[in-house]
């Protein structure tokens, strides 16, 4: 699939690998922030303030997952760039997209196809996540990761909030 086969939620500017009903994880959360921001300025604040142990779950991860021939992504840095294009990394991450309202984000092998979509209206911040699993591998990595990536984006949208209400 190429991010020109992305699929657009009706009604929204939100991106995903297809309808979520034809997907094997998807995750949409929002929270209304004190004032709006783009999708990549959000991106920046949460990774400038990592969730602690998270750091720890990506070694983890890494370790075991190439085991199974995964490429290893080592997390994220705290260091992004104050514009991207598509075709740039942020991260592990290849840009397909990119716009004041919509940061489109993928990662793809042989296991799974993996689309995160942070997009912005007005003082609302969404990030959704779709994956597409490709074997067993895959649908026995979701297992863990489903919930934990759930957790970790809920604790990171409540960080971003309240680190915007104290400025």
């Amino acid at each position: 699939m190429t991010y020109h086969d992305a699929f657009i939620l009706p009604g929204t500017c939100i991106h995903t690998l297809a309808p979520p009903a034809k997907l094997d994880f998807f995750d949409t959360q929002t929270v209304t922030l004190p004032r709006p921001i783009t999708p990549l300025e959000a991106w920046r604040l949460i990774a400038a303030r990592p969730i602690p142990l998270l750091k720890l779950a990506f070694r983890v991860r890494d370790m075991i997952s190439s085991r199974f021939g995964v490429k290893q992504i080592g997390g994220f840095s705290t260091n992004v760039p104050d514009a991207v294009n598509v075709g740039d990394m942020l991260d592990f991450f290849l840009v397909e997209h990119v716009s004041d309202n919509v940061l489109t984000l993928s990662e793809r092998d042989r296991h799974l196809d993996v689309l995160t979509c942070v997009s912005s209206q007005s003082h609302e911040l969404t990030i959704t996540s779709s994956v597409r699993t490709h074997n067993t591998f895959g649908r026995a990595y979701m297992i863990p990761v489903a919930p934990a990536h759930k957790l970790l984006v809920r604790a990171m949208l409540r960080r971003l909030r309240k680190e915007l209400e104290a400025r």
